[in-house]
């Protein structure tokens, strides 16, 4: 008999289990709601603030490197960067350089953050420690009402 035979012989979890066991992974999440510090505020006058970005792929990073706005400001990677991977801010669903480049400074710091910690880390949680008791925990610091 060959040796794979013998292995196919053996029930699972045995003690001559030399695979080992495997933890269910967790589900791929790939888009991530975000609520603004300030708000877009539309031609109109009306302030956006809640939103959605996804995950950055390859093409998404490649691509604005291509884009002569940016080669001829490499600030402006951003720019466009953010206006590939956010697919909506409030009502408003076609996010274009144009809307990123009208955001508050406080806004564009925060979606650049946000994008660092999901395309890097996976999540929108950061870790901290209290200052007082030093209790450690975490919080989601992808925006939201105080003291959510």
């Amino acid at each position: 008999m060959r040796r794979g035979a013998l292995v196919d012989l053996l029930p699972r979890g045995s003690a001559d289990d030399s695979e080992p066991a495997q933890a269910t992974p967790e589900p791929l999440v790939t888009e991530f709601s975000f609520v603004l510090p300030r708000g877009y505020l539309d031609d109109a006058g009306t302030v956006h603030r809640e939103g959605v970005m996804r995950l950055a792929t390859a093409r998404d990073e490649l691509i604005p490197l291509r884009d002569d706005r940016v080669r001829e400001n490499p600030a402006y990677l951003t720019v466009v960067l953010l206006a590939r991977v956010i697919t909506r801010i409030g009502t408003v669903g076609d996010i274009h350089a144009g809307v990123v480049e009208n955001l508050f400074a406080a806004d564009l710091a925060f979606l650049q953050d946000l994008y660092r910690r999901v395309n890097t880390e996976g999540h929108t949680r950061a870790a901290v420690t209290c200052p007082a008791c030093e209790h450690r925990f975490a919080v989601d610091v992808s925006g939201g009402r105080l003291g959510e």
